[in-house]
């Protein structure tokens, strides 16, 4: 598991350096089929995955900082790298026997739901790849090639 989230944080790394070569007007025009721009839909990966690995560590889940504070590369990228210290700390202390542990939290219509740890992770590892899918398309209308998504070739396994 550990490895397909090195993959994803490569995968981020290599949109950041994609995005320095457009326009920031055309970052953060809306775009269709997604969360909204191409900066948002960053953020939104990066926030989503952070709040999900603080309920899996047993903190309280963070409020969603305003993307306004945050609707500029490099901000996005120091949020990211803030982020991703606590995120990295708990995916390479991962165990086995984590898989099946249970959280537990309140839905927003009051009912408590359970999600094992395993599936959690999975969830977040798919989260970002989907949102990596958009983007892509984006690149293309943009008329630029968009940032590979193989996994072999890597060096990650």
């Amino acid at each position: 598991m550990q490895k397909l989230f090195e993959y994803n944080w490569q995968v981020r790394d290599d949109w950041f350096t994609w995005c320095e070569t457009v326009p920031e007007k055309e970052l953060l025009k809306e775009r269709v089929g997604g969360v909204g721009s191409i900066l948002y839909t960053l953020f939104h990966i990066v926030d989503v995955e952070y709040s999900w690995i603080c309920g899996l560590q047993g903190k309280p889940e963070p409020e969603e900082p305003p993307f306004a504070a945050y609707s500029s590369l490099p901000k996005l990228r120091e949020l990211s790298n803030f982020y991703h210290k606590d995120v990295k700390s708990f995916v390479t202390s991962w165990r086995d026997e984590m898989e099946n542990w249970k959280l537990t939290e309140t839905a927003p219509h009051g009912e408590t739901v359970s999600f094992r740890y395993g599936e959690v992770m999975r969830h977040v590892i798919v989260h970002e790849i989907h949102h990596i899918g958009q983007l892509s398309v984006w690149s293309r209308e943009l008329g630029k090639k968009p940032v590979t998504a193989n996994l072999i070739d890597r060096g990650l396994y």
